[in-house]
């Protein structure tokens, strides 16, 4: 038996799971933009005591490593270092994008949708512009293309969606719809985001076979460089 504690802070949504092995018994979550050091501590301790265990209870703690937002990446990173220095639990990092994609196929076949064995998932997660933080899956959740920044434009996935029907899905695939939908093989999928119910069966799987990180070098996976705003504070430059 082992308790798994889940982070998701990668994007605009905040959200903090607790597993027993692979079942769900704790779930917090929220889509207030810029307020993740705000709840991330205070839904960490509601699910801890809803489940009625100790914190020393927690075998592990699982967190969403990127790619995403710098700052939402910083925070969950932090919190789940923090919280496996103080009670000498390990570390898993989860790709954010592999997820999703795990995520949304389970969706998919708890609601019976036709999906065969050439199906293709991309998730998206916005990065500004037309650009996104996208990869693509199998129905196995298995890596067909690699996580990438990419600009969307009329010829994106031209080759991937002559062969597959692709489900697009994330706050990245909704500005990427008007683009892509003309072509039959491109199917998008309206609010679906990252979770931390999402995270256990890779989170578990780390887990059972030992590959957890190293608590004082890990870092979040960014993608791309922090490139920070023009201050807008007088006299600041």
């Amino acid at each position: 038996m082992a308790y798994i504690l889940c982070l998701e802070t990668a994007t605009t949504i905040c959200s903090v799971s607790l597993f027993k092995n692979n079942r769900l018994i704790s779930f917090r979550e929220t889509d207030q933009k810029n307020a993740h050091s705000e709840f991330i501590t205070s839904f960490i301790r509601e699910v801890v005591e809803e489940a009625d265990i100790d914190y020393l209870d927690i075998d592990a703690v699982a967190v969403s490593k990127g790619p995403g937002s710098y700052t939402g990446l910083r925070i969950g990173v932090s919190t789940a270092k923090g919280l496996c220095y103080a009670l000498d639990k390990p570390l898993v990092a989860i790709s954010t994008l592999q997820s999703m994609a795990a995520g949304f196929t389970n969706h998919l076949m708890s609601e019976s949708f036709d999906v065969s064995e050439d199906t293709l998932f991309c998730p998206m997660i916005d990065a500004r512009r037309m650009e996104v933080y996208t990869a693509v899956y199998d129905i196995h959740n298995r890596e067909i293309e690699s996580v990438n920044a990419i600009i969307i434009d009329q010829f994106s996935f031209q080759d991937t969606l002559k062969e597959h029907k692709v489900y697009f899905f994330g706050d990245g695939a909704e500005k990427c719809h008007p683009i892509l939908s003309s072509n039959r093989n491109a199917v998008f999928i309206d609010k679906f985001y990252p979770s931390a119910t999402m995270m256990i069966d890779l989170a578990f799987d780390c887990f059972q076979n030992g590959k957890f990180e190293d608590v004082g070098y890990f870092e979040p996976y960014y993608l791309k460089d922090f490139i920070a705003g023009i201050p807008k504070v007088k006299g600041l430059k």
